[in-house]
């Protein structure tokens, strides 16, 4: 069968960790078992794709939290318990606040770097993907998933990424310090330990809360795209129709508008509380330590003082984990919303090489069925069997019904959608799975919903041909319409009819074989339609195009070699004293008068 299958506030609110990409996050601490995934999956991405750049930033990080270790134990033993000479140790402590200072804002600085060569290649990859998906896929999914996808998943994802290896900084700080403070005293160690896993629990209650939060976020996010599609896309009718600009205002936007409002609201509460409950257990636990060493006498005050110390030195790696552990969540969220996307596999190759323009004679389609899916039964609209064969270099007509099966058998004829059943043949020869893209290099098309792109491009994306450029310019009446700096046109402000010439220019300046055009003529004037009919597709022919054009300008029919006609998904052709019928009265054919 063919085609087989730069900072944040240690109180940023969730919502800020949504919109905001930074580059100089503060040290996280813990992962909850939401961001466990997160974590490893920031972690393969990175060590495929960044694997020495990563060390080397790690390698900075971990240097910078061993010098803070390392300042702390200097500070008590030099400052705290041998207060001799203060002045005489000034330069000794001068110096290692110094080399702190510059490993710690070249492992910041490297961080940055590599966070904006991580946005760049994870947005890269995602649209390379995107762009390798088949149409089928993209066409389910929707323009504001893909929307989403790469604007706030994409933001989510680096926002955690760039909190790696400050994390890992915030562990080996943590796990170095509880070293440097059970050799001090292991008893008071014990008690803080407890103290601090209680804090660490009960901040991880909260921020489960904050995730559940998150994901609804998400969801409403790209209900929110959607209708700021139609406000866009659709402001012509909206202005015309103040009614219905009501009705999306107040039934939709404002209804998802205040969903994302309600839910960033929650997450913001169990957040702060979160950040509060951390803040307030960190200066209890100083106190305890004091009442433990000062009232029952388990250490000395210069212990209690290192004790003291060092947890407000660990404060703020410990409030910003629990600070940081939403953006984790957040990740975790776009994660699994990319996973959800199916997009083709990484392919770094986009395989431009155009396929040989000279090389066959017939394009046939044999018993081709393509089924639309309706939900979870499948039972959607059929296209097919479909039984054609096309000759090389021939003008052929297409007709039908609007829902009559047209514009899918063109997106079969040309690869866009792979059948269920039956193969496309070239010479007899079916086109397999691993000829697809190069197929579909035989074609260029102009679709009803064309997309207008701005540059001019030939074969192999290369540069067009000047005077092939120049001598459609003329035969489509555009050398006046249209300014170009190079091969760009610098003035896309056109009508639809101009557009559409102009996008017939770009077809022809691909110099592909096989042309197919999707009701190209509807938006012209029937001047220009004439021309279309009676002047530009013959010229087409002579240059040995093979034109498959959808139609219902019965007038012009006498011009097709061939006339094709869809009804109800099945194709039949038509020929003698039906095809003379149908180019007296197409309309009334097609009604079945």
């Amino acid at each position: 069968m063919l085609f087989t299958s730069n900072g944040l506030r240690d109180n940023a609110a969730p919502h800020q960790l949504l919109v905001w990409i930074t580059s100089n996050a503060q040290s996280p601490l813990y992962s909850g078992a939401g961001s466990r995934g997160t974590l490893l999956e920031l972690l393969s991405v990175v060590y495929r794709h960044y694997r020495w750049p990563f060390i080397g930033v790690m390698v900075l990080s971990l240097a910078s939290a061993g010098l803070g270790i390392g300042a702390i134990a200097f500070i008590n033993r030099r400052l705290i318990e041998n207060v001799g000479d203060p002045i005489g140790v000034l330069p000794e402590f001068l110096g290692i606040i110094l080399v702190l200072l510059v490993v710690t804002l070249a492992s910041q600085l490297a961080l940055t770097l590599l966070g904006h060569h991580f946005v760049y290649g994870l947005r890269s990859r995602l649209v390379k993907r995107i762009l390798d998906t088949d149409i089928e896929r993209l066409e389910a999914l929707g323009s504001a998933e893909l929307l989403a996808s790469l604007s706030s998943d994409v933001r989510n994802i680096t926002i955690a990424f760039v909190r790696l290896p400050e994390l890992v900084q915030g562990i080996v700080l943590t796990i170095g310090s509880a070293l440097y403070l059970g050799w001090l005293s292991p008893g008071l160690l014990l008690i803080t330990s407890l103290w601090v896993a209680v804090t660490i629990v009960g901040g991880s209650l909260l921020v489960a809360r904050v995730y559940r939060h998150l994901a609804r976020v998400r969801e409403t996010e790209e209900r929110l795209y959607r209708d700021f599609e139609s406000v866009i896309h659709g402001r012509k009718e909206l202005t015309l129709n103040r009614g219905r600009a009501r009705r999306l205002f107040e039934d939709s936007f404002a209804v998802n508008a205040r969903e994302y409002r309600d839910q960033v609201v929650r997450a913001d509460t169990y957040h702060l509380s979160a950040v509060n409950w951390s803040n307030i257990m960190m200066l209890g636990a100083i106190g305890i330590v004091f009442f433990l060493a000062n009232g029952l006498g388990w250490a000395s005050t210069g212990v209690a003082a290192t004790y003291s110390l060092t947890l407000l030195f660990l404060r703020t790696p410990l409030l910003q984990a629990v600070g940081a552990l939403p953006t984790l969540l957040s990740a975790q969220v776009a994660f699994n919303k990319l996973r959800q996307l199916r997009l083709a596999e990484d392919d770094e190759d986009f395989h431009v090489q155009e396929a040989s323009q000279n090389d066959w004679q017939t394009l046939s389609m044999s018993a081709v069925s393509f089924q639309y899916s309706s939900g979870d039964a499948g039972d959607g609209f059929v296209v097919g069997p479909i039984d054609l064969t096309l000759q090389r270099g021939e003008l052929v007509f297409l007709i039908g019904g609007n829902g009559s099966g047209k514009s899918t058998l063109a997106r079969l004829l040309t690869g866009l959608y792979r059948p269920i059943a039956g193969e496309v043949l070239l010479d007899g020869k079916p086109v397999t799975a691993d000829q697809l893209t190069a197929y579909r290099q035989r074609f260029s098309a102009v679709f009803t919903d064309f997309h207008q792109f701005d540059q001019l491009v030939g074969p192999g994306g290369e540069q067009a041909d000047p005077q092939l450029v120049d001598d459609w310019l003329n035969w489509l009446v555009m050398h006046e319409k249209l300014r170009f700096d190079d091969q760009r046109i610098s003035n896309p402000e056109l009508s639809q009819g101009q557009r559409k010439r102009l996008a017939l220019l770009m077809a022809v300046a691909e110099q592909r074989d096989i042309l197919l055009l999707d009701e190209w003529a509807a938006d012209q004037d029937p001047q220009f339609r004439r021309i279309f009919y009676r002047d530009l597709l013959p010229r087409l022919k002579q240059m040995g195009k093979t034109i498959i054009a959808i139609s219902h300008d019965d007038h012009y029919f006498q011009y097709a070699d061939r006339l094709l006609e869809m009804r109800q998904g099945k194709l039949s052709e038509l020929t003698g004293a039906k095809r003379d019928a149908v180019s007296q009265d197409a309309v009334a054919h097609l009604d079945g008068v």
